[in-house]
């Protein structure tokens, strides 16, 4: 006899909902954040002077790095220590005796009023142009810090900055703090020599956060530490940001609007802009990559650390904020990977490191390129300052054979970070990827 009351339709209902469930899991794949895991090995200290992201590269056969320092600066002295050193494998670069490196030749610091480089800079991140089949087409973007001394304001072009209300510099009172800019060099014989190409990224004056606001002895404003990839036909820079989203005042400023603009951002230009960057690169603005290099910018939501949770500006004593980001493109999870150290006290004091993931491969399209998972701790170091955290391939001949550098990796690679407190580079772990799976 047909049964036509609720009690004998629920399990044909069930069944219909279970049927298109099944239907909608085999049909949409709901992506999971990559697992992973530290893997304890003997320590690993590389043995030349580290300050900065660690580019490396293959130019054919030869593995190349580059660290160090060069330029004019007011606080530490005049430095030269930005070397490389090439070999035929990762080993024997990392291990390498500080005889062994080589300075390249690079511009000297134009006098001051005067165009050209100024002030001290650090290669952070390599990108290797892909039509020159010898390898040797290399473009640096380096960190570059300057001061009143060395780029005073000129009124004309806006650019350099004015010695009112400056704020506090790493060697205690009296001395003064620095504002960070990125720029491009180029080099077409793997590394050897240097032309500079001018800065691409910026925070004018306006910007800069003096005091009574600015405590927190790391900058004064700018951007700096960037991280760049390549991706279609644009190179992606991520970099840390410590300007104000708009015009700093005494009277009118806002910590939660600092806030509001500051951590981890992205710019892009295109790679056929490279030999004349300037001008050319563009910022997050919340919905494109339309702002100005100079402009003002949105960073990656995802990578702000909450007020409530601690998060503040990086103008502050007391505020935690994620910086120093290095990216690379992960053959085996197929995703993108940033490592950043947390700074949770002045000039940068933390003990920890973050790893975010992002699995949309192409970074141009909508706002793909914000779409960063939180944060997760990967190492602490209690007691000590960790900067720096950076990925790079192993002495392995699958690594060899895939050309594995700073900025892709494969399911395995060495984890390095600059331990500040004994002024050492150095990993004591590897670091392995598990896939993404889909539920």
């Amino acid at each position: 006899m047909p049964c036509h009351n609720m009690r004998c339709l629920l399990p044909v209902i069930l069944l219909m909902i279970t049927g298109l469930m099944a239907c909608n899991n085999n049909n949409v794949q709901v992506k999971t954040t990559p697992t992973f895991k530290l893997i304890p090995t003997p320590e690993f200290s590389f043995n030349n002077f580290v300050d900065c992201n660690m580019a490396s590269v293959w130019v054919g056969d030869s593995f190349r790095i580059f660290p160090g320092k060069y330029g004019e600066d007011p606080l530490w002295g005049a430095a030269d220590d930005l070397k490389y050193r090439a070999a035929t494998s990762v080993d024997s670069v990392f291990l390498a005796k500080p005889e062994q490196f080589v300075r390249p030749h690079l511009p000297p610091n134009a006098p001051v009023g005067q165009p050209g480089l100024h002030g001290a800079i650090w290669f952070e991140t390599l990108y290797q142009d892909s039509t020159d089949t010898s390898g040797k087409t290399l473009y640096a973007l380096y960190h570059n810090e300057n001061y009143p001394e060395t780029l005073p304001y000129d009124s004309a072009s806006g650019i350099g900055y004015r010695d009112i209300d400056w704020p506090q510099g790493l060697k205690g009172a009296g001395t003064k703090t620095a504002v960070c800019r990125i720029g491009i060099m180029k080099s077409t014989d793997g590394g050897n020599s240097w032309a500079d190409k001018g800065i691409i990224l910026e925070d004018l004056q306006p910007r800069l956060i003096l005091l009574p606001h600015n405590n927190s002895i790391n900058f004064a404003g700018g951007v700096g530490d960037p991280s760049a990839v390549a991706q279609g036909d644009y190179l992606y820079i991520f970099y840390g940001e410590y300007g104000y989203p708009g015009t700093y005042t005494r009277t009118s400023y806002d910590s939660l609007l600092e806030w509001s603009g500051q951590c981890v951002s992205v710019a892009r230009i295109a790679l056929k802009d490279l030999d004349q960057p300037v001008g050319k690169a563009s910022r997050w603005d919340g919905k494109s990559f339309s702002a100005e290099g100079n402009g003002i910018g949105k960073p990656v939501a995802a990578l702000q650390i909450p007020v409530a949770k601690g998060g503040g500006p990086t103008s502050s004593a007391a505020a935690k904020y994620y910086w120093g980001p290095s990216v690379s493109w992960n053959d085996y999870l197929h995703c993108w990977v940033m490592l950043m150290a947390r700074a949770e006290g002045p000039s940068w004091k933390g003990s920890q490191v973050y790893i975010s993931f992002n699995q949309q491969a192409d970074l141009g399209s909508a706002d793909h390129a914000q779409q960063w998972s939180e944060p997760q701790l990967l190492l602490e170091v209690p007691g000590h300052t960790v900067w720096y955290p950076s990925l790079q391939p192993l002495n392995t001949v699958e690594d060899r054979k895939a050309g594995y550098t700073s900025v892709r990796l494969g399911r395995k690679a060495r984890l390095f970070y600059k331990h500040s407190d004994e002024g050492r580079y150095l990993s004591k772990y590897l670091l392995e990827f598990q896939s993404a799976q889909s539920r």
